[in-house]
């Protein structure tokens, strides 16, 4: 008599040896290193955004090195890139610091120049028509004293050192101003700055560019006070007058620009301060009306 045989109830069955899946490679690091590096040295070296390639360096520099570290636990295959990417923040970190440099030297020598520039175009001595005057400093300030003195060029709230009609002044750029003798004028009917009773005076003002570069004229200003008081002589314009100057003066050349004023009745003096812009100090001219 047979039996059949049936298999024991505990055998497990059999499977395979377990294989993992294979691991993520995490290489973003590496590449955003390498990246950020390229840019950050690049920009760094540029005056005035260095601060961006040094912070792009710095940003290259911390993710490369991390980056590299997972390429030595084999957690990215891109060890090469993210020490790339490394080196290049290091140089462009290197190159802001250059850029930092090279901008604050620019603005250092640009200071340097705006002041010498400033310096330079201060007042000589006044001068007579010729404009060939060349004192300066204590010396210049006393002759202009005694020449305002000897005109009779103080009163009316005038400063003692102002110049008196037809005299120039000449700035260390050879930029010269002429002011003529104020004359009596009439203003047209439909005149702006004119009040009825006052009288209404005209000076002209002239403006030799006897330097080596232009003069931009928009920025001369004339202003005046007349009489004992100094009371403001408003500026009078009409067809005639009031266009002030306008456009750039060439080397060598002038310009002629005709002004009038407004001045009490009773006024006997006209003090006129001609402004050629913020890198020339202001003149006044002392003018008997």
């Amino acid at each position: 008599m047979s039996h059949s045989m049936q298999p024991p109830h505990d055998t497990a069955p059999q499977h395979g040896a377990y294989v993992p899946p294979p691991q993520h490679m995490r290489n973003g690091l590496g590449t955003a290193a390498l990246v950020l590096g390229i840019i950050g040295a690049i920009t760094g070296w540029i005056p005035f955004i260095f601060f961006l390639g040094g912070g792009l360096g710095l940003l290259a520099l911390i993710l490369g090195l991390v980056g590299r570290g997972r390429g030595k636990r084999g957690e990215a295959s891109n060890k090469g890139v993210a020490t790339t990417g490394a080196v290049l923040g290091l140089v462009a970190m290197v190159a802001a610091t250059v850029g930092m440099v090279a901008s604050f030297n620019a603005v250092d020598e640009g200071l340097k120049e705006f002041d010498k520039a400033t310096s330079s175009t201060g007042t000589k001595a006044p001068t007579t028509d010729t404009g060939t005057g060349t004192d300066s400093g204590d010396t210049s300030k006393s002759k202009n004293k005694k020449k305002s003195k000897a005109k009779g060029g103080s009163g009316g709230g005038g400063s003692s050192d102002a110049l008196a009609a037809g005299e120039s002044t000449t700035y260390k750029d050879d930029l010269k101003i002429t002011v003529s003798a104020a004359k009596k004028f009439s203003p047209s009917e439909y005149a702006i700055g004119h009040t009825v009773g006052n009288k209404a005076y005209q000076v002209t003002v002239t403006v030799e560019n006897a330097g080596d570069k232009k003069f931009e004229s928009a920025l001369l200003t004339a202003d005046a006070r007349a009489g004992d008081d100094g009371v403001t002589a408003e500026q009078i314009f009409d067809d005639k007058v009031g266009a002030g100057f306008t456009g750039t003066i060439l080397p060598g050349k002038k310009a002629t620009v005709q002004y009038a004023f407004d001045a009490p009745a009773a006024a006997k003096n006209l003090t006129l301060e001609v402004s050629p812009g913020f890198l020339h100090d202001p003149v006044l001219w002392e003018l008997a009306l």
